[in-house]
Formats: C-alpha cells, sequence, structure tokens
C-alpha cells in the first residue's frame, strides 16, 4: 500500500528544484556572471533608450497614444479566438457537444469585440 503523501511528492520535488533553479539563477547572475561581462562600457551604451527613442530627446517625454495599445490588444483577442476555433472546428464532428462552450467563448468575444469598436480602435487617423 503507498504512502498517502506519495502522490505530492513529485510535486514537492519539482517546488524544490524550480526554487534552486531560481536561487542559483539570482546568485549567478549577480555574482558569476559579471566575470564575463565586458568592463569597457561606453557613455552611449550606458544611457537608458526605449521604444527606439532615446530618452534625452525632444519629445521623448510625450505621452504615447493608446491605440498602440488598443491595437496590441485587439491582436490578441483575435488570435486566441484563431488558436482555439481551429482545433475546435476540426474534431467538431467528433464532440458536437462543444457546440455551447464554443458559442460562449465566442460570445465572449464579441463582447471585446463591440467594445473595441466602439472605443474606436478599428478608426486609423493619419
Amino acid at each position: 500500500m503507498a504512502h498517502p503523501a506519495s502522490p505530492f511528492l513529485s510535486v514537492l520535488i519539482l517546488m524544490m528544484v524550480a526554487a534552486v533553479t531560481a536561487l542559483a539563477i539570482l546568485i549567478l547572475s549577480g555574482k558569476v556572471l559579471n566575470v564575463f561581462k565586458p568592463s569597457n562600457a561606453q557613455e552611449a551604451k550606458l544611457r537608458p533608450y526605449e521604444c527606439g527613442v532615446p530618452s534625452l530627446q525632444d519629445g521623448a517625454r510625450r505621452k504615447y497614444s493608446v491605440k498602440f495599445y488598443l491595437t496590441a490588444m485587439l491582436f490578441i483577442l483575435f488570435d486566441v479566438e484563431a488558436a482555439f476555433l481551429l482545433p475546435w472546428a476540426v474534431t467538431f464532428k467528433q464532440h458536437p457537444e462543444t457546440f455551447a462552450v464554443m458559442l460562449s467563448f465566442m460570445a465572449t468575444l464579441l463582447v471585446g469585440f463591440v467594445y473595441a469598436w466602439g472605443k474606436g480602435a478599428f478608426e486609423w487617423e493619419r
């Protein structure tokens, strides 16, 4: 007869391996990897640079349009839809009982689509 805790032994081992790996990465990245880091850093390489705009450039501190983030959210919305819809469509004949689940999933995506349309995410300005 197996011990009652034996099904969780593999989970405990996995958590210990994850903790040891995380600690090893933190320790190695702080101390050991600095040995391999080039020590001839130039001023241009040490300056902050984000999103293709140097932070000290004129206009670098202006607010960016929310359109960028709406476009990214729309991409994720439709990408997730395609990722779930294609395998479901392929196996629909074998599992017709999943129609209601997919219908609720599509309704949820439709709510996101209507929200994005209402916010004007599909209107591009020049």
